[in-house]
């Protein structure tokens, strides 16, 4: 049985400091098998915020692996937006947009978030060819058998939630892994937990999204997924302060209108059973 916890969107700078005390109090007591963070450490990508946020990454002690998110770019400085972007990821870099090995499972990154679109709002997604090209050459390398989960900051297409991805180049993106039959492929940046199966032309996909660490809550209180890979099999469990159970956290279903047109005849994509469980002792 491998676990993993997956956590999202903690905005150091606005952080809701008693969900994270929380988090690491469950990290170093349970000893999952890894981290995934997919993005949005900061909330102003500010030198402070980073300082404090790489901080609390380097003190959980188990193997993590971080996604960038459109609110870790720089946001005052433009000429560091375009010529280095990741510069103040330097305190953790070897573990940005890392390849991580787990057993029964690959996480494989793809980088979701762009410097400038071709569009007003850039906090929105965008799969670039060259990145959707790097990450199915990083699936496609891994020994054969191995299951990939692939870890990026944006929804690749929309999951019903109040907050939007609208992701450029997602349905592609979502199609190109169904043939490289992944696991799953897990996300943040909407700020409620969702688990869905999506269809494509290559097959399904399931999309996993966490909820948000920090004060910016939205449909639901902060929280965090902890994933269970058993039998080839994921299980998703999502943990929040208040006790609510996982159904509650997660979205009832995805509105026809959330998805991107459909083929005639094309099913509209199921939501992926998830257990009745108990609430996250602490």
């Amino acid at each position: 049985m491998t676990r993993l916890f997956h956590i999202s969107d903690i905005h150091f700078g606005l952080e809701d400091r008693r969900a994270l005390d929380w988090v690491a109090q469950c990290i170093a007591r349970e000893r999952p098998d890894a981290v995934a963070i997919t993005g949005d450490l900061t909330m102003r990508a500010r030198h402070r915020e980073f300082d404090a946020a790489c901080h609390w990454i380097r003190s959980l002690d188990v193997p993590v692996t971080v996604e960038v998110g459109n609110h870790d770019l720089p946001y005052f400085n433009l000429i560091e937006r375009f010529i280095d972007p990741y510069r103040r990821f330097r305190a953790i870099e070897g573990l940005v947009e890392r390849e991580l090995d787990l057993p029964g499972m690959v996480i494989v990154p793809l980088k979701t978030t762009a410097r400038a679109q071709l569009r007003l709002n850039w906090s929105k997604g965008n799969v670039g060819t060259a990145a959707l090209r790097q990450t199915l050459a990083a699936i496609d390398a891994l020994p054969a058998g191995t299951r990939a989960v692939v870890a990026c900051h944006h929804p690749l297409v929309e999951a019903g939630t109040r907050g939007k991805a609208l992701t450029r180049g997602g349905n592609k993106a979502l199609a190109a892994l169904a043939s490289r039959n992944v696991l799953a492929v897990i996300s943040g940046h909407v700020h409620d937990a969702f688990d869905l199966i999506h269809p494509t032309r290559n097959g399904p996909v399931r999309m996993i999204g966490a909820g948000t660490l920090s004060q910016r809550v939205r449909s639901t209180p902060p929280s965090f997924n902890e994933l269970t890979l058993q039998g080839g099999q994921i299980t998703v469990r999502v943990r929040n302060l208040e006790h609510v159970p996982t159904r509650d956290m997660m979205i009832d279903d995805v509105p026809e209108n959330a998805l991107p047109p459909r083929a005639e005849g094309e099913p509209v994509a199921p939501v992926a059973a998830v257990p009745e469980i108990d609430p996250p002792v602490h």
